[in-house]
């Protein structure tokens, strides 16, 4: 006999403005307790000191977390210049110090080495594992950590102000993975000196943005109260980019039992007519929802056949 689950069958997307001083986890925690759900998780770690957009997945809709983790990010943030710091952000300790204070010509002149796919070392302070310890521990354990490079994506980066000498503010578009705070040290180390993040904030992760997500605080007040609800978002929130499709009832006992369906006429035009420059569509993510619009499954297209590989289950 399985035990009853601690919670309420709560599922969908909660955008919360995350303050500074508190981490992911913590947040997550928080907001389950506040919708008394089952089960959460969130789609990409912010740094306690970093604010902004903490995407909340509560329920089924954490089977959709790879989905909005793979998106592109916006992050505002703040190169405080002249200091080294061994986390790169604003709570490490002062590693090294320089007197070199770029101006704007420099600083725009070596943001196009570090756009596009590039090479990053992540911090020393980071969530990576190293023999299946997270590298942040090593670190505060005083081992010595070395961290491998890897490629990452930046789209587009924009110097929006130097407020001083000491100081500039930057805007960066990027993919999965990017750390600010190594790109900080990187640039900055182009440029003659040394710097680390004194502010950022995420205003975006996929779909998600600032102007949906609701202050944690807000939240707060909202404990076991059917007002958080209105902040709930739909699970297919998360899943803008991937081509939808409406079953039917029997299509849709079928693939929630992880059972595939085959891909009729009707449904295979309308795949193709949103893709009508692919020639093969097969290994193409689909959403499946019934036709009130309640979730079924992601699945794939494969030998004719539509084949879940998540299933969504509201019971």
């Amino acid at each position: 006999m399985s035990r009853k689950k601690k919670g309420n069958a709560v599922h969908g997307w909660v955008i919360v403005d995350k303050p500074q001083g508190v981490t992911s986890t913590q947040v997550v925690g928080q907001v389950r307790r506040i919708f008394d759900a089952q089960k959460a998780g969130h789609a990409g770690t912010l740094d306690p000191m970093a604010t902004g957009v903490l995407a909340v997945a509560l329920g089924e809709a954490t089977k959709t977390v790879p989905y909005a983790m793979d998106s592109e990010k916006t992050y505002r943030f703040t190169a405080r210049w002249g200091e080294g710091r061994d986390s790169d952000d604003a709570e490490g300790a002062v590693t090294e110090t320089s007197d070199v204070r770029p101006d704007r010509a420099a600083i725009e002149a070596a943001i196009p080495r570090f756009v596009g796919e590039i090479s990053q070392t992540p911090p020393v302070y980071s969530a990576i594992k190293v023999d299946g310890e997270r590298a942040y521990d090593l670190a505060r354990d005083g081992e010595a950590v070395e961290l491998q490079s890897r490629a990452v994506l930046i789209h587009e980066v924009r110097l929006l102000e130097i407020p001083d000498s000491d100081h500039a503010v930057f805007e960066m578009r990027c993919g999965k993975g990017t750390y600010v705070r190594a790109w900080v040290r990187d640039i900055a180390r182009a440029l003659g000196t040394c710097g680390h993040v004194s502010q950022l904030r995420r205003t975006s992760i996929g779909g998600f943005s600032e102007s949906q997500s609701v202050p944690l605080e807000t939240l707060r007040g909202f404990m076991h109260s059917p007002a958080a609800f209105e902040h709930l978002r739909p699970l297919s929130t998360a899943l803008d980019g991937i081509p939808a499709l409406a079953v039917t009832g029997p299509d849709a006992v079928r693939l929630r039992s992880g059972n595939p369906i085959l891909m009729r006429a009707n449904l295979f035009a309308r795949i193709t007519d949103a893709f009508p420059d692919e020639h093969d569509l097969s290994g193409l993510t689909v959403y499946l929802s019934t036709g009130e619009g309640e979730p079924v499954a992601l699945a794939e297209l494969a030998a004719g056949e539509l084949r879940p590989f998540r299933v969504f289950n509201f019971g």
